[in-house]
C-alpha cells in the first residue's frame, strides 16, 4: 500500500478527467477567461488616448482657424466637430460628451495679422486627467502653425508667436488623480461585491438541499428574484455611505450635486448588478460555475468602463461593448453628480441604459429559473 501504483494512479486520473469532461462550461470559461484578459489588454487598453472627442467654436470661421483646427487633428489626439454654440459646448462637456471645446475668439485672424497674439480658449474636463493630460501638452508644439499662412510683412520678422493657446481644466483644476478615481472606485466596489454576494443565491440553496423547501412555496419566480435582491440593496447602500464619508471626510473629493439623486441612481444600478448575480445562479449548475461566471463579467465591467483606462482612448470596437455594460454608464453619473453638479436632465442618457440592463437581466433569470429540481 505504501508503494505508488501506476494502474491505481490511471484509474484515479481517468475518474479526474471523466469529472472534468462532465462540467464542459467550466472548462470553457476557463480557457475563455485568459483569452479575453489577452485580447483586452492587447487591443483595447491604451493609456495614451487619440481621437478624442473635440467641440470647435468659431465665431468667424477663416482660414487661420481652419489651420489650427488640422493641426489639432494631425497630432492624433482631437476629433473634432463643430458645435452651434455655448450653450451646445456646455452641454455637451458636462455630459461626457466632449473631453475638449476650443474657442476661438471674435476677429481671430485679424487679431493675428494685427501681431496682437490672440487667445484660444480650451476648456477641457478635468474629471478624467489621464485622459485629456497628453492632449494638453501637445497643444505646445502647435504655436508656429500658422508661420506659412501669415502676410509676407509679418514673416521673417521677431515678433510674437501667432497666437497661444490658454488652457482652463474645468471641474478638477489641480488634475488629481484622487478626483477620478474614487467616484469610479465607488462604481467598482459595488459592482463587485453585489455580483459575487448574489451570484450564488439560487446555487447554493441548490447544493444545500434547501431549494426542494422553496420550490414548494407558493411564489412566483419573479417573487424569488425580488426577495433575494432586497436585502443586497441595503448593504450596497452601506458600502456608498462608508466610502462617500471616507473620500469627502479624508481625501476631501467634493459633491456639487445631491446626494439624494445619487443615491438613488446607485440603487438603480445595485439592482442591475444582483439582478444579474441571480441571472448567473439560476444559469449556473453549481457554485463554481457561479463563481466564475462573475468573475468572467468583472474584468471587462471593470476595464472597458473607463475607471483604470480612459474610456475615449479605447478603439471603438472596445467603446461600443464599454456602452451595454452598467458600470461604464454609473461611473459617469457619479463623476458627473460628484464632480460637475449635474442634474437629472444630464444624467437620464446615462441612467436609462442601466435600467434596460436591469429589465432585460430579471427577464433572463425568470426566464431560466427552474421550478423543479430536475
Amino acid at each position: 500500500m505504501g508503494m505508488l501504483s501506476a494502474r491505481r494512479l490511471r484509474a484515479l486520473l481517468r475518474k479526474e478527467w471523466l469529472q472534468v469532461r462532465r462540467d464542459p462550461m467550466t472548462l470553457r470559461l476557463i480557457i475563455a477567461l485568459p483569452v479575453m484578459q489577452l485580447l483586452i489588454f492587447g487591443y483595447a487598453i491604451n493609456s495614451n488616448p487619440h481621437d478624442l472627442p473635440t467641440g470647435v467654436l468659431m465665431a468667424e470661421p477663416s482660414r487661420y482657424e481652419r489651420t489650427i483646427v488640422a493641426a489639432l487633428r494631425n497630432t492624433g489626439y482631437y476629433r473634432t466637430r463643430l458645435v452651434r454654440s455655448e450653450a451646445e459646448a456646455e452641454a455637451d462637456i458636462a455630459e461626457g460628451r466632449l473631453l475638449f471645446v476650443v474657442d476661438f475668439p471674435p476677429g481671430f485672424d485679424r487679431a493675428v495679422d494685427r501681431g496682437e497674439a490672440p487667445s484660444v480658449l480650451v476648456d477641457t474636463d478635468g474629471t478624467d486627467p489621464t485622459a485629456v493630460g497628453y492632449a494638453t501638452a501637445a497643444l505646445s508644439g502647435l504655436g508656429d502653425v500658422l508661420a506659412r499662412d501669415l502676410p509676407p510683412a509679418r514673416r521673417g520678422m521677431a515678433l510674437p508667436v501667432p497666437f497661444r493657446f490658454v488652457v482652463h481644466t474645468r471641474y478638477n483644476p489641480e488634475q488629481l488623480t484622487v478626483l477620478n478615481v474614487v467616484p469610479g472606485l465607488i462604481c467598482v466596489v459595488l459592482m463587485m461585491s453585489t455580483l459575487m454576494l448574489t451570484t450564488l443565491a439560487i446555487t447554493r440553496e441548490r447544493e444545500r438541499g434547501t431549494m426542494e423547501n422553496l420550490l414548494a412555496m407558493p411564489v412566483r419566480p419573479v417573487e424569488v428574484m425580488l426577495a433575494k435582491i432586497a436585502p443586497y440593496i441595503g448593504i450596497g447602500y452601506l458600502q456608498v455611505l462608508v466610502i462617500l464619508l471616507i473620500a469627502v471626510l479624508l481625501l476631501h473629493l467634493p459633491v456639487h450635486g445631491s446626494i439624494l439623486l445619487l443615491f438613488g441612481v446607485l440603487g438603480v444600478f445595485i439592482a442591475s448588478n444582483l439582478a444579474l448575480g441571480i441571472t448567473y445562479s439560476t444559469l449556473a449548475a453549481n457554485q463554481m460555475q457561479a463563481q466564475q461566471m462573475a468573475q468572467f463579467t468583472m474584468l471587462p465591467f471593470m476595464l472597458l468602463s473607463g475607471f483604470v483606462f480612459p474610456f475615449q482612448g479605447m478603439p471603438r470596437w472596445a467603446r461600443v461593448i464599454g456602452e451595454g455594460m452598467p458600470t461604464t454608464h454609473a461611473m459617469r453619473i457619479v463623476r458627473g453628480v460628484l464632480l460637475k453638479g449635474n442634474g437629472l436632465a444630464e444624467i437620464l442618457p446615462d441612467l436609462w441604459p442601466i435600467v434596460l440592463f436591469t429589465l432585460c437581466t430579471v427577464a433572463v433569470a425568470v426566464r431560466f429559473y427552474r421550478e423543479t429540481l430536475d
